[in-house]
């Protein structure tokens, strides 16, 4: 009988004929008796259960919002380029003067208006495919000093109007990646855009490209703005959060730049950190795979590519 009680499970669980599940611990004794605990764990094993179906319930409606938001978004920006269409022709006064001085402003503030609705759609639609898993991807060799000079150009008369200095230490050798050029670009204009946004005025924001110990690419952006401490860093990585509701009214914004950012390095197998010191700045560390090794043909590409750089 011993040995038989030897060969059972040391824990095992058993339905009785009421409906309680009980656990049975066995463990045999040093001088051959088999030592047995019974445990009434109905209430824990129903817990579980009910923290399952929780779990299923929140997955499920986290996936109904993202659709929604996706399906929301698609149908927005149909009629909201067609209002920015006409109010861009109207404001140029493609076919013909408007005639009066005030409806030309309005119409102009419109279209204004109306692209930075468009910016919004864009956030939103871009944060509920990432939400969804449902991003897509055109991967292709991007070399980084490339997109981020790009990036740079498009928002530096941003930062001049405030007296901001960009600064991007390249270095010497280009930084090729196996990556989505358009998401690329978009995560260095999100992180350029923010770091503008929250300098001080006549400061500087630094960019830094280099290699680093493991062989993949490292970029990080630094300002010296207004800075985060830690609460307010863990909001606003979370998505439509934001450090506090007075920097949403100074400042604006959806909340979705840095969120979104991260969730396009983690597309790309990279990884995203923030260090930030209230007063003091920001920095974001952005760490991107290097391309996958080459065919031939591809390497002849990128010597190419380089060549064009130096």
């Amino acid at each position: 009988m011993a040995q038989f009680f030897r060969d059972v499970p040391v824990i095992k669980e058993r339905l009785t004929l009421t409906g309680r599940t009980l656990q049975i611990r066995r463990q045999a004794t040093p001088d051959g008796w088999i030592f047995s605990v019974y445990s009434d764990i109905t209430e824990i094993r129903a817990a579980e259960r009910r923290l399952l179906e929780a779990r299923s319930l929140a997955e499920a409606a986290n996936r109904s919002k993202s659709e929604f938001l996706a399906n929301m978004s698609h149908e927005l920006r149909t009629p909201l380029n067609a209002i920015i269409g006409f109010t861009e022709i109207i404001s140029k006064e493609l076919f013909g003067p408007v005639g009066n001085e005030k409806y030309l402003e309005y119409i102009k503030d419109v279209h204004s208006s109306s692209l930075h609705l468009l910016s919004i759609i864009n956030d939103v639609l871009d944060m509920s495919k990432i939400e969804a898993g449902k991003l897509e991807l055109a991967k292709q060799l991007v070399v980084l000093q490339q997109v981020i000079g790009d990036a740079v150009r498009i928002v530096r008369e941003r930062a001049a109007s405030r007296g901001i200095d960009l600064v991007f230490e390249r270095g010497d050798e280009p930084v090729v990646v196996w990556a989505d050029e358009r998401a690329v670009k978009q995560i260095f204009l999100n992180l350029l855009s923010n770091a503008i946004k929250f300098s001080h005025e006549n400061d500087s924001v630094h960019i830094r490209l280099a290699l680093d110990t493991g062989g993949d690419a490292a970029i990080e952006v630094e300002d010296h703005g207004i800075g985060m401490d830690r609460e307010e860093l863990e909001r606003a990585l979370q998505p439509f959060g934001q450090a506090k509701p007075a920097t949403t009214r100074q400042y604006g914004g959806t909340g979705l730049g840095l969120p979104i950012t991260k969730g396009l390095v983690e597309a790309h197998g990279g990884t995203l950190s923030v260090s930030s010191r209230l007063g003091e700045g920001t920095t974001v560390r952005i760490v991107l795979p290097i391309h996958p090794p080459l065919e031939p043909a591809a390497g002849a590409a990128s010597l190419a590519i380089g060549s064009s750089l130096a």
